[in-house]
């Protein structure tokens, strides 16, 4: 479990980098794009077959986001090994693998080699989660593991 304090330094940065976030406005992914675009981040959506996102122009990699401070991936696992590489050649030491349901992002792999690179792993959380008033069902969510001793001390 990724402590709490490595989620908050993460979710304390303000340019953020979001790998595979979903060309289609009804995903899931585009609904955490623009929560986040809410709330004052600055997102470079990052995917190879998107021109734009949200009206943001679209990078085809990360290597071409520019500095950003931190990289949310929402990508499939099989990708994800790639991404983090692409991320590390890009200096970006934060990353962030989702998972909302299944595996999401994460793959041990992946992580292995961010361990093994210096680089901060938020491993299989949900952002929505660890916002201020995140609204339901994210704290009804977050609510239930900490009844069950599973949130992120």
């Amino acid at each position: 479990m990724t402590p709490r304090k490595t989620i908050d330094e993460f979710l304390g940065v303000r340019r953020l980098a979001v790998i595979g976030v979903s060309r289609h406005a009804k995903d899931f992914t585009r609904s955490l794009f623009r929560e986040l675009q809410k709330r004052g981040y600055e997102l470079v959506p990052v995917n190879p077959e998107a021109a734009e996102i949200e009206g943001i122009p679209a990078v085809k990699n990360v290597k071409d986001a520019g500095p950003v401070d931190g990289a949310l991936l929402l990508t499939k696992p099989a990708v994800t090994d790639a991404v983090v590489r692409d991320c590390a050649d890009a200096g970006i030491h934060r990353i962030w693998m989702h998972r909302a349901g299944g595996a999401g992002a994460v793959s041990r792999e992946a992580i292995g080699f961010c361990e093994r690179h210096d680089m901060t792993v938020v491993e299989g959380e949900c952002p929505f989660m660890f916002l201020a008033d995140p609204g339901f069902p994210h704290n009804f969510h977050a609510f239930c593991r900490k009844l069950v001793g599973r949130y992120p001390k």
